[in-house]
């Protein structure tokens, strides 16, 4: 798996490679980016084909040096919250693979990442602040919205479901 950094949270991860890399794997690369909200640093992730957003907030110096681990067990407690099989989990582990980090971003990709940041930053309130959200429920609800990539309209939850369902 390949996960794109932005310049931000590259800076604070190690072994991010300044060459792109090339994506092998079948779930296909994910964007990653450092955002401050309360004063706290939380990361966002966005799958670059389904727009599938999970949300690392208040992420500590800890969670930057296991930032893989970090990624896979969202990803899967994301999964598993949506209602996918156990057994369509387990593939989706196995087809994540090992995480290699670079600096190659689509503009794209970061919109659509921009976007549910500031959808998020305007219902952050209602979710009790960055130290109160459940970071499971607050993906689950980014996921569920429309977004649009380059002119198509995406359903981020039914794409990954659609292309977990495919492994």
């Amino acid at each position: 798996m390949i996960l794109h950094c932005t310049a931000k949270l590259s800076i604070k991860i190690s072994g991010v490679s300044a060459t792109p890399l090339a994506e092998v794997g079948p779930l296909g690369s994910w964007h990653s980016h450092l955002v401050t909200l309360e004063r706290r640093q939380c990361v966002f992730f966005v799958h670059d084909a389904t727009r599938y957003v999970l949300l690392l907030p208040a992420a500590r110096k800890e969670h930057m040096a296991e930032l893989g681990r970090w990624h896979r067990d969202l990803f899967l407690a994301a999964l598993a919250a949506q209602g996918l099989p156990d057994a369509q989990i387990g593939r989706a582990r196995l087809a994540l693979g090992i995480l290699r980090c670079d600096r190659a971003t689509d503009r794209s990709v970061l919109g659509s990442l921009r976007v549910a940041v500031d959808d998020l930053a305007y219902t952050l309130p209602s979710w009790g602040g960055v130290a109160g959200m459940d970071p499971l429920e607050v993906s689950a609800w980014l996921n569920r919205r429309p977004t649009r990539a380059k002119d198509e309209l995406l359903w981020p939850d039914r794409g990954m479901v659609a292309l977990i369902s495919g492994l």
